[in-house]
């Protein structure tokens, strides 16, 4: 026991023990700074500074910016965007259910399921919003007479779409001698009108750029969308002059005639018409002499 008490003082005195830092010139060895210490004073100095710098880095983590940069924290901006896109996708989701039935009620009155159906799409968004508004359609004798003269006309006109020529005016593109017409069993959906070279080329109606690009096949292409589902295609063209996207009114220049592309046999337009998807021959609306 008593050995044991003069270990405990013994390492107690070690502990307690006094001892100085000096710092000294080293030329002169004038004594510049000294600071008397023990060994419990340096622990405990280590020990307090350890928390403190625990105590300030956790802060620094937890209160500033930085926190960004450490593996396992998120970002607030990427936060705020996952909650925007995860509203977003709600929204469409929504939208999606929507026009699912907006279409399911178009389909069953176009098929004559049942005699009467709200399809009216604003109708539904309403709905949504607690504000009904419906619009009823009954099936009548007329509408059955409309249906089946509209399904005798699409079963035997495969590729010709409907475009009423009183109603809707093209301009002709350009003004020269067809090479090669419009023939279906050759799968030639378009004319090649002979020009001379960089001879400008019109729109034929008002519409919009939707592709104005090199192609390897065809050169220089234009595509623009008009009104009523039309679609006209310009191909082999030697320069561009409008870009896409651009609002084009009938007979406003768009190209210049060439010879471009693999294809290309010469100076020439190589002009297509498309109608709800399908391709109509250019010459029964366009005069291109």
């Amino acid at each position: 026991m008593a050995k044991k008490k003069k270990k405990e003082r013994k390492f107690a005195k070690k502990l307690l023990h006094q001892y100085r830092l000096v710092i000294l010139n080293e030329d002169t060895f004038e004594e510049r700074f000294a600071l008397k210490l023990s060994r419990l004073n340096v622990f405990v100095l280590t020990s307090i500074s350890a928390i403190v710098l625990v105590f300030l880095t956790t802060l620094l983590i937890a209160f500033t910016p930085l926190r960004e940069y450490i593996p396992g924290y998120s970002s607030a901006k990427l936060k705020r965007q996952a909650s925007f896109l995860n509203y977003k996708t709600d929204s469409l989701v929504r939208e999606l259910e929507l026009n699912k039935q907006y279409y399911a009620s178009i389909r069953k009155v176009l098929t004559g399921d049942i005699s009467s159906v709200n399809f009216n799409r604003d109708s539904i968004m309403a709905l949504a919003k607690n504000d009904i508004e419906i619009l009823e359609v009954e099936k009548n004798r007329e509408d059955s007479m409309l249906r089946a003269k509209v399904e005798k006309e699409d079963k035997y006109n495969l590729f010709e779409s409907s475009i009423d020529p009183s109603n809707f005016v093209l301009f002709p593109p350009v003004n020269g001698t067809i090479s090669e017409g419009y023939n279906v069993e050759e799968k030639h959906f378009a004319v090649d009108v002979v020009v001379a070279n960089n001879t400008p080329v019109k729109a034929v109606a008002d519409g919009t750029i939707v592709f104005a690009e090199w192609t390897v096949e065809t050169g220089y292409v234009v595509i623009m969308k008009h009104n009523q589902e039309l679609i006209s295609v310009y191909k082999h063209n030697s320069a561009i002059t409008k870009a896409q996207g651009d609002l084009v009114k009938a007979g406003e220049v768009i190209a210049m005639s060439g010879n471009t592309g693999e294809l290309s046999t010469g100076p020439h337009l190589h002009f297509e018409l498309w109608s709800k998807g399908y391709p109509v021959n250019p010459t029964n609306f366009i005069d291109f002499q």
